[in-house]
């Protein structure tokens, strides 16, 4: 049986959810991040306010809740033109992928993630990549992932498991999820201190966070955000927590 992890964390939403996954499920959990010179960069300071509020309001984490590890992956921004690393508009490019797409960057991530893992003697690797409600990363497809495994157990003789927890869900369920796994205080840790936004906008407050609202990203988040409330409604109202609306 596997017992400890290493996740990829950016301080995002999504890799925020499945650290609360991992930490429920392992015994020993690392997390990395990497600066990339990403324009985005407020999620480095992110990062470290997620991992104090689920010390401080998950107990039985804090103790599975172990190193933080930051790696600078500053020449990613060098070698790649995207709109995440350089100062331009994102758009959709005749590829048919949006500007915002860093080649190579979660192959990077993992292969690093894995060499860390390897000397830290961690067993699997967590990431958040997705691709049912995404932008068509390719480095993002559940195939990519496979592969990677395969390439990183044979070149570093390893048995190493990459799990990827959301592959299959909408943004949705990841919403639903941070709640199965934290109640209401995970979902307001989520709104209230992770970050998404590509654009790096903390000054808006939405219901669902801190963002512009409009890049690629709040919008995901803010649609899933929506059609988790109102999966919710039904439960609410069955339960008599909001009144039906003949009694207001």
């Amino acid at each position: 049986m596997h017992q400890s992890a290493l996740v990829l964390f950016s301080g995002g939403q999504d890799s925020t959810t499945c650290l609360a996954l991992a930490l429920d499920q392992y015994e020993r959990v690392e997390t990395v991040g990497f600066d990339y010179g990403q324009r985005h960069r407020v999620e480095l300071d992110a990062r470290q306010h997620v991992l104090a509020a689920l010390r401080q309001r998950f107990p039985r984490w804090a103790t599975r809740l172990s190193a933080d590890h930051m790696l600078d992956l500053a020449v990613l921004g060098q070698v790649s033109k995207s709109a995440l690393t350089e100062e331009t508009s994102i758009q959709m490019e005749s590829s048919g992928l949006p500007n915002t797409f860093v080649p190579g960057r979660n192959l990077m991530f993992l292969t690093l993630a894995a060499a860390l893992a390897c000397r830290r003697d961690l067993q699997v690797l967590v990431t958040g990549v997705c691709e049912t409600d995404f932008s068509g990363y390719p480095d993002c497809r559940d195939d990519t992932m496979k592969a990677m495994q395969l390439a990183l157990n044979l070149g570093m003789a390893q048995r190493f498991r990459i799990e990827t927890p959301l592959m299959w869900i909408d943004k949705a369920a990841t919403w639903k999820l941070a709640h199965d796994l934290g109640g209401a205080v995970m979902l307001e840790l989520v709104r209230e201190h992770t970050h998404t936004c590509y654009l790096g906008d903390r000054s808006q407050r939405h219901d669902w966070g801190y963002g512009c609202g409009s890049c690629p990203a709040c919008e995901l988040r803010a649609r899933g955000h929506a059609a988790y409330m109102a999966a919710q409604l039904p439960a609410a109202l069955a339960a008599g927590a909001i009144p039906p609306a003949s009694s207001v």
